[in-house]
């Protein structure tokens, strides 16, 4: 059996332990928490879109467009199977040594990752090392976003207010359709103000430069920001836990995750898998299929994905303010049945062609995924104790990301190739919300028999 945590909060009604740092400092940590996640997401997001629209001619040259596409969405979720290294990683170390630390380090492997992508050679100019030196980036980005969200949600919701940690956790989800907007922004820039010869040439190049800016952000909150309150209180008591253990070693967070909580952590993945594997269809995999089976012009696709994008900005707050209230996993499951019913229509609109359907299509299913995601960061925190907190919710969130987003577009590429019909993808979603139900109502129970 796999004991529930006997200090995390209920999740049907979430409480949790008041906090009381000056509010000044609180709100700085929570906009540096907010900060990190938005630009760590940039630099993650504008992989995806460059490897939609060139790094599969670039990097990866075949007999045919669909091939290397699928070269290139295979990279992209290389750094998915990378970001559970990063979890563990960081999730022991920062379960032992701090959250902060391990946010700096995650912030800068980003910054320098990405520059590299930025400045790497393609396969015309240093033949196959080109695509190696491709995926071991790729990697990299992989392991430091791996490492980062779990260090920015514990920062923002560590120091949450009473009765406010669903609220404060999604300033750090907001970090993904900032992300996104400015990754969208950015490419959209690079694509109005150079030729197509150009783009091709260098000008896909320019978005993965704003990496350096990530060293800043990382060297702001290693001098200016302070480790969060409940950290500091599990330090203690585990301080005062090993000196009565014989050898003093105490016990590895990993060990206590795996030995006692790895259901637990396997249900979070599964209720969130869902949401990670459908935001990665429609903002990279639906990309590539309206530009490249639809005929529809890159630039307006794009607008459409960044003003999608912007509606999140509002609606991962609301649902997480919501779910401080009314509680977690009753959002949580709204969010992934509305994707499960909403998942055959939404392509019925894209595969009309039309820039209006798909902007309908794809901002229902915005709207779903933002309900989902709002709480999440609050809710995977409430599923573990502070002591294993960091690596325990890491581990949840990173599976999913493995089994939804990661593969989410390489799979719908194959969907496509095989059956011919965006159904196929339509049934992907749905089989992976009727995952994410069951699991939620797995969790729900085990929250109810508290």
């Amino acid at each position: 059996m796999d004991p529930a945590p006997t200090s995390a909060a209920p999740l049907s009604a979430p409480t949790q332990k008041s906090q009381d740092p000056a509010d000044p400092h609180r709100r700085k940590v929570a906009t540096a928490a907010a900060l990190a996640s938005a630009v760590e997401w940039y630099d993650y997001f504008v992989f995806g879109i460059a490897a939609a629209l060139v790094l599969g001619d670039l990097y990866f040259p075949a007999g045919s467009s669909s091939a290397g596409v699928l070269a290139a969405f295979a990279t992209f979720a290389v750094g998915f199977l990378a970001r559970p290294i990063g979890g563990v990683i960081a999730g022991q170390l920062g379960d032992k040594r701090g959250r902060k630390p391990m946010l700096v380090l995650a912030l800068t492997l980003m910054g320098v990752s990405t520059t590299g992508i930025g400045l790497l050679p393609t396969y015309e100019t240093v033949g196959i090392a080109a695509p190696i030196l491709l995926v071991t980036l790729r990697v990299l980005q992989g392991i430091a976003v791996g490492a980062q969200w779990g260090g920015a949600m514990l920062m923002a919701t560590e120091y949450a207010p009473e009765g406010k940690r669903g609220l404060y956790g999604s300033l750090v989800q907001l970090g993904v359709p900032i992300g996104v907007v400015t990754a969208n922004t950015v490419f959209l820039v690079a694509g109005a103000t150079t030729s197509e010869s150009a783009f091709e040439a260098w000008g896909w190049r320019v978005p993965f430069m704003v990496g350096l800016f990530v060293l800043v952000l990382a060297w702001y909150i290693h001098t200016r920001v302070e480790e969060t309150p409940e950290f500091r209180e599990a330090e203690r008591a585990l301080a005062e836990k090993e000196k009565g253990e014989k050898g003093g070693s105490g016990s590895s967070p990993l060990r206590t995750i795996l030995r006692h909580h790895l259901g637990t952590v396997f249900l979070a993945g599964g209720s969130f898998a869902v949401n990670t594997a459908t935001f990665y269809i429609i903002i990279t995999g639906v990309l590539d299929y309206t530009t490249r089976e639809l005929d529809m012009k890159r630039s307006a696709v794009l607008t459409v994905s960044l003003c999608v994008s912007l509606t999140q900005l509002a609606l991962i707050p609301a649902s997480a303010a919501l779910s401080d209230r009314i509680g977690r996993l009753r959002i949580y499951a709204f969010g992934a049945a509305g994707l499960a019913v909403w998942a055959v229509p939404m392509f019925l609109l894209i595969d009309t062609g039309s820039l209006l359907w798909l902007a309908v299509g794809t901002f229902v299913t915005s709207c779903f995924l933002s309900i989902m995601y709002g709480p999440q960061a609050a809710l995977f925190a409430e599923l573990f104790t502070a002591e294993m907190r960091y690596t325990g919710a890491s581990l949840g969130y990173q599976i999913a990301a493995v089994f939804g987003g990661g593969l989410a577009p390489f799979v719908m590429v194959l969907l496509l190739e095989a059956t011919g019909t965006s159904m196929a993808v339509s049934a992907y979603i749905i089989g992976l919300a009727v995952i994410a139900l069951v699991s939620i109502k797995v969790l729900a129970g085990r929250a109810s028999s508290r």
